[in-house]
């Protein structure tokens, strides 16, 4: 018995990710369906960024499985409804309170930003949704020709984040399990309990996002994030951390508070200023986001709820300033470029694709006093990306049409994605005790996914495709 899988996106880089798996020669399953970013394109080659329609029928496809709830796997559902998608949209008990909120606002900035229509939008996406606990089996569809459960693990990358297994039955008694990684975290990411790899698999779809690197280490990583805030202590600037609302926002707020903690009980030589030091968030939507994390503290990991029952308040401490209104944006944005006074500001989008970083990013970029800090994966042909590349080159980026010459510092630290490394998908895969006998590999740029393909074949000696068209 042989996995049928076609691919929709997410094979030839990193977002649109869109995998159908068929149940029987007619019936299918749909993991993710998510919008493609940057310069990425959709699997006919038109660039992707505009390319929004469903193009494969959706009349027999019996669920959608949302493995989390970021954009690139999920913003596309508006259009698979309007594609005549009738079915349930199945994913676990955090993203089931965090999916209306991003379709909502994917509604209300791809489609209509009339509120009684995204009301009824949001109405209908609420009906379809159907929660999952996890490690339950889910009976997803059952014919004469083929069945379908699934199961949801925690993935470790977001809040609510899964990777899925399929157990496809024919008649006979043929059965065939299929995992889908969705997106996995790396161990120890703030908040979430790191994913664990199921007992065995058939196939595994894995994504390979940083297939090709390595991440830097906890503590490594909080004292580079300490270092670049002191550097901007020092300069009378600002860090600019241009950070997705869902997520890796959290991360971030969790780990300032620790610093934060860290300097009131052992304090180093800017600890004076870090005590004064403001965090602003400056994202309507991650404000939304981060409330809904604090309402699912009992989903937080052992170490999170430890610090909660000391008394701290990883996601909600006092130097925390959060930014709502527009006019209040707009206001600090201008005191900040002017002023000598020390800030953090984190601000979506994640890839300096739009959003109100790129408001900041127009009147700091010029200026050496301030630093811009990348914490995650930026894709080809996004801003995010130009500057993170000829940045520390002294090059420009071009914001709005105008040419904007970099001179604030430009730092990466990959150790706060929230994807796992090489090392941790090559565990993944080996950890499990009976291997697969096939690794799909997609969701990662090119050399990523063809350096993740020799490190698995020879810790496996199993099939490993790389995926690409």
């Amino acid at each position: 018995m042989n996995a049928n899988i076609i691919h929709h996106g997410a094979f030839q880089g990193v977002t649109g990710s869109c995998h159908q798996l068929f149940i029987d020669e007619i019936n299918s399953l749909l993991i993710d369906c998510g919008l493609f970013q940057g310069a990425e394109t959709a699997p006919d080659g038109t660039s992707g960024a505009d390319r929004l329609e469903i193009p494969f029928p959706v009349e027999r496809v019996q669920a959608l499985v949302a493995t989390h709830v970021h954009i690139d796997h999920v913003g596309r559902i508006p259009w698979l409804l309007a594609a005549g998608f009738k079915g349930p949209i199945l994913c676990s008990e955090p993203s089931a309170k965090l999916l209306p909120v991003v379709l909502a606002d994917a509604f209300a900035v791809g489609v209509t930003r009339d509120a009684r229509l995204v009301e009824r939008y949001l109405k209908m996406v609420e009906a379809r949704i159907r929660p999952i606990p996890w490690r339950t089996w889910y009976p997803v569809f059952s014919g004469p020709q083929g069945s379908c459960r699934i199961r949801l693990q925690r993935a470790g990358h977001i809040l609510g984040s899964a990777y899925v297994e399929c157990e496809l039955s024919r008649p006979g008694g043929e059965r065939l399990r299929v995992l889908f990684s969705g997106d996995l975290g790396a161990p120890h990411a703030p908040l979430l309990s790191a994913p664990r790899p199921p007992w065995s698999a058939d196939v595994v779809v894995l994504e390979s996002t940083y297939g090709d690197q390595v991440h830097e280490k906890r503590s490594a990583r909080r004292a580079r994030l300490q270092a670049v805030v002191e550097k901007a202590l020092g300069n009378g600037g600002t860090v600019i951390i241009p950070a997705f609302s869902i997520g890796r926002t959290q991360e971030l707020l969790y780990e300032f508070e620790d610093i934060l903690y860290r300097q009131r009980q052992k304090p180093g030589r800017f600890a004076e200023a870090w005590a004064k030091l403001p965090i602003y968030l400056d994202s309507p939507l991650a404000g939304r986001f981060t409330r809904i994390y604090r309402e699912l503290q009992p989903y937080w990991d052992a170490e999170a709820l430890a610090r909660v029952r000391a008394g701290r308040k990883p996601l909600d401490f006092e130097q925390l300033v959060a930014i709502d209104d527009h006019a209040d944006h707009e206001a600090t944005v201008r005191r900040l470029a002017r002023s000598g006074a020390p800030a953090i500001v984190i601000a979506a989008s994640g890839m300096c694709a739009g959003g109100r970083v790129m408001n900041y990013l127009k009147a700091m970029l010029h200026d050496p006093r301030h630093d811009v800090l990348f914490v995650g994966y930026q894709a080809r042909g996004t801003p995010g990306s130009a500057i993170q590349t000829f940045g520390p080159r002294g090059g420009y980026v071009e914001i709005d049409g105008e040419r904007i010459d970099i001179r604030a510092g430009i730092h990466s630290l990959s150790g706060y994605s929230a994807h796992a490394d090489q090392n941790d998908l090559v565990r993944f895969v080996t950890r499990m005790r009976h291997l697969p006998a096939e690794v799909r590999l997609i969701h990662g740029d090119a050399d990523a996914r063809h350096a993740l393909a020799l490190r698995l074949q020879e810790a496996t000696g199993g099939k490993v495709t790389v995926m690409n068209g």
